[in-house]
């Protein structure tokens, strides 16, 4: 692939590159933690219980996570810009049809089309950093993509607490409408275009995409619905998308054209860290999900006073993510990958302690400002190490995995944990059950962290800061020429190749 020039950090073009990126991230990141914030209030006014809620969560994941692959694989074929746009605007038609939802079912649907606008944006942002920006500034890029991105996540608590509050919780999906139009602005005008000209065939996994939404579909429906009225349902529907898992996972390594080369899992950092995205972004999203609800169903905080618990971690992502991307490029990954988790962890579980007589100075605080120091160690490192790993001609199939890792992980938590700690129905609204579950799914999620820190401590023991050579990258897959594809997809303009670049990460 022919070598031109690129991006650099610091430099106007750099600076517009990143806003787009951020903000349009940062769109969907805000997005999933408004709406925790909003969810009893939503359940109110439209008459929703418990699974309903779940699904206003897991409707957007499941759409977001079964897509999110396939979208990156179109960005690398299409154009990386290109089809960030299109999930920009779509994003913002759905979250507009969300705002104006009149019962819980029109709300799940329209959930369900943010994710695909989420699908597509949301690897588009990272693969167009990975493939515009300099090799040198890719870790600092990623670090302040990571680092204002979390602030977004972390303001939502707030922002969505006020909007709730002070007008509607309409509001908190309306909102994305003005900043899309921003995205669309700025990108339009600076971002480059960029693709992967060597990819053979230039086809789509149709087939792939199919296996992998009906898989986790089904899988999440029955998560969900367990223990329900509709038990044999959801156990039927269970082993089904169980079994288009399995399907998903066996076409993926006899398809001539797959949504997930195998050959990027051949590089043991690249699979173990998506490993452990996928085991610590379950126990984050099981974390966010509930400490929103506890903080106002048992301590009685209004919507606006929780999201304004959840502060620290906007200061600390803030402040300190550039400099946690900047120093594992110094030391490498390894350190903050296994730490990062285990102090999460500690911060989770003085949060396991919170009732309706804790203090916010003692029994909320504490926790919070930990698990965010923890959490702002642990994001960069583990989003740069993903994408180093693979070549750069897969820098949206990687980001795409990497994204789909995390939000299955989310999305299963979710999905499980209420009905493994006892909760259901109209249990949001009672502040002794809900306290109780609480307390258990606060358990778990701190074993989850423990878990993530010790499979990054053993699995990245080999890990060092050198950039990988290109013969060690993983090989690309061979197409089969004689094996008709699905459809073709139209070539990227001749001037939007970018490098072939090395990895962040090889053993030394």
């Amino acid at each position: 692939m022919e070598t031109r020039d690129t991006v650099r950090m610091g430099t106007a073009q750099g600076r517009w590159v990143l806003l787009a990126t951020i903000l349009g991230s940062g769109m969907a990141l805000l997005d999933g933690t408004v709406v925790n914030v909003a969810l009893r209030v939503i359940g109110a006014d439209l008459g929703a219980d418990l699974a309903d809620l779940q699904w206003v969560v897991n409707a957007y994941m499941l759409t977001l996570a079964s897509l999110i692959l396939v979208a990156g694989s179109l960005g690398d074929l299409l154009g990386r810009r290109r089809v960030f746009l299109v999930g920009v605007i779509w994003f913002a038609v759905a979250s507009a049809l969300c705002g104006l939802a009149q019962g819980p079912m029109l709300l799940i649907v329209a959930r369900a089309l943010q994710g695909v606008g989420g699908a597509l944006l949301t690897p588009g942002s990272l693969a167009i950093l990975q493939s515009s920006f300099h090799r040198d500034d890719r870790a600092r890029a990623i670090g302040a993509w990571s680092g204002l991105g979390g602030v977004a996540a972390a303001i939502g608590p707030f922002l969505g607490g006020w909007l709730v509050q002070e007008a509607s919780w309409r509001y908190v999906f309306l909102i994305n409408v003005p900043l899309a139009a921003a995205v669309v602005a700025v990108t339009v005008r600076h971002v480059p275009e960029s693709c992967d000209r060597t990819v053979a065939g230039r086809h789509v996994d149709t087939l792939g995409a199919v296996l992998g939404a009906l898989g986790l579909g089904g899988v999440t429906y029955a998560l969900i619905e367990a223990g329900g009225d509709s038990g044999v349902l959801a156990v039927v529907v269970g082993i089904a998308g169980a079994a288009a898992i399995a399907a998903f996972v066996v076409h993926q390594r006899r398809a001539p054209y797959p949504m997930v080369p195998p050959s990027l899992f051949a590089s043991r950092i690249f699979t173990v860290s998506n490993l452990l995205t996928v085991v610590v972004y379950a126990a984050l999203g099981a974390m966010f999900f509930f400490v929103v609800l506890n903080l106002q169903v048992t301590l009685g905080y209004t919507p606006l006073e929780a999201g304004i618990s959840l502060f620290p971690i906007t200061v600390f992502m803030l402040v300190f993510s550039a400099r946690s991307g900047a120093l594992a490029t110094r030391i490498g990954p390894r350190l903050q990958m296994s730490a990062g988790p285990i102090v999460c962890a500690v911060g989770v579980g003085l949060l396991i302690g919170m009732d309706a007589d804790s203090s916010y100075l003692t029994g909320v605080l504490p926790g919070v400002s930990i698990f965010a120091a923890g959490l702002t160690v642990l994001v960069a490192p583990l989003t740069a190490t993903v994408l180093a790993a693979a070549p750069d001609r897969y820098a949206g199939v990687a980001s795409g995995v990497s994204n789909a890792v995390a939000r299955t992980g989310s999305l299963l938590a979710v999905a499980a944990l209420p009905v493994a700690v006892g909760l259901s129905g109209t249990d949001y609204d009672d502040p002794a059950a809900f306290g109780a579950g609480f307390r258990h799914a606060m358990s778990v999620s701190a074993a989850l962290l423990v878990a993530g820190g010790l499979l990054a401590l053993v699995g990245l023991r080999r890990a060092g800061t050198e950039l990988l050579s290109e013969s060690e990258e993983p090989a690309a897959v061979e197409p089969a020429p004689e094996e008709p594809p699905v459809f073709a997809l139209p070539h990227c303009p001749p001037s939007s190749v970018r490098p072939s670049g090395a990895s962040l990460l090889k053993r030394p």
